[in-house]
């Protein structure tokens, strides 16, 4: 089981290449891939998104988000913020990152940002990163 952040779905649904883009595809033939509910909301704010893609995508299951979940989000994100040199954490990253660690499910994504992440807690990252 598998969650993909926004970057991956984007280049996804895009029809990009990558490795990423290539792990999604085989995880949803496997129907082995769980959604974030941020990544969701994210990915449904796109207001030129097809509504038959809208739909595909809310049928795959969302994680649940738990008792004390805002609570440990938040401390997750302070204690990227807090790291030395000062880290990027963006709430929505936070919120995606304290999803998949509640779940010990695997995160595949592009963005280099959620490193910091898994420096300052037990997220796993399924792929590296773009090398831009």
């Amino acid at each position: 089981m598998i969650a993909a952040d926004t970057s991956t779905w984007i280049v996804y649904l895009q029809g990009g290449e990558g490795e990423d883009a290539r792990l999604l595809d085989k995880a949803l033939e496997d129907r082995q891939v769980v959604m974030a509910p941020v990544v969701l909301t994210e990915l449904l704010s796109d207001p030129q998104l097809a509504s038959n893609v809208a739909k595909t995508l809310s049928e795959i299951p969302l994680i649940a988000i738990e008792s004390g979940f805002w609570h440990r989000a938040g401390m997750l994100r302070a204690k990227v913020l807090a790291k030395r040199p000062p880290r990027r954490a963006r709430l929505g990253d936070a919120l995606i990152a304290q999803c998949c660690i509640d779940r010990g499910v695997p995160l595949l994504t592009r963005d280099h940002d959620f490193k910091a992440f898994t420096q300052a807690a037990d997220l796993e990252l399924v792929l590296g990163f773009r090398t831009e």
